[in-house]
């Protein structure tokens, strides 16, 4: 087995255990099939970082937060779901797995709860600072944290982005790569809850301008 392959079944055997935890927290019995579509969904062979790694690795950064959040089990719930749905070549992948989410959990949770995990997965848009509620600030900042990440990992990160994009002409991806990650770079605030800025702000900036530098 190589070692991609091992560290996939390891994220898979982690993803079932947590998929149980999140469910105890929901204070609702498992959906059948919940976990094994989703980690249908995350194990498609195009993804490189939108994978069941990144969502484990953003469940536990909410997990730091838990006391902060108006309500855990919709921010774990919309963690799940967030890049259920993820073509790089489309751009309506957010509304998509938002409509995937409430299609897998509409029998289970109450429909302002649903509501709350559908707004929650839109926030990931990243389309500016998120709006509404705390829950919102800290699932965006949970999905940025890649970002204020060690050097060795945001390099990992931004070379699984490339392999995502991989049908994109060099020089194109490096211009369009790098509009976006100097779109982040001049925010005021790139994390938006205290928490992630203290802890990863200065990180992500460095990163950023790193990386913006290579791409041009």
């Amino acid at each position: 087995m190589s070692s991609q392959q091992q560290r996939i079944e390891r994220a898979v055997l982690a993803g079932a255990a947590r998929w149980q935890e999140t469910w105890v927290l929901v204070g609702a019995p498992l959906p059948a099939g919940g976990f094994e579509e989703l980690r249908k969904r995350y194990g498609e062979p195009h993804r490189a970082y939108h994978n069941l790694e990144h969502v484990l690795a953003c469940l536990e950064a909410a997990a730091s937060v838990r006391s902060e959040l108006r309500s855990p089990a919709t921010v774990e719930l919309a963690l799940w779901y967030h890049d259920a749905i993820y073509d790089p070549r489309r751009s309506d992948n957010e509304e998509e797995s938002a409509r995937f989410a409430a299609e897998q959990l509409h029998s289970t949770l109450a429909p302002d709860a649903l509501a709350s995990v559908r707004g929650l997965i839109l926030a990931t848009k990243h389309a500016g600072a998120p709006i509404g509620g705390d829950d919102a600030r800290y699932v965006v900042d949970v999905d940025l944290a890649i970002l204020g990440a060690a050097p060795e990992a945001f390099d990992a990160y931004e070379d699984a982005i490339r392999h995502e994009y991989r049908w994109v002409p060099a020089p194109i991806f490096r211009r369009k790569r790098r509009e976006v990650l100097t779109g982040f770079l001049e925010r005021p605030r790139i994390y938006s809850t205290e928490h992630f800025r203290e802890l990863l702000e200065a990180a992500a900036r460095l990163n950023l301008s790193r990386s913006i530098a290579r791409l041009s």
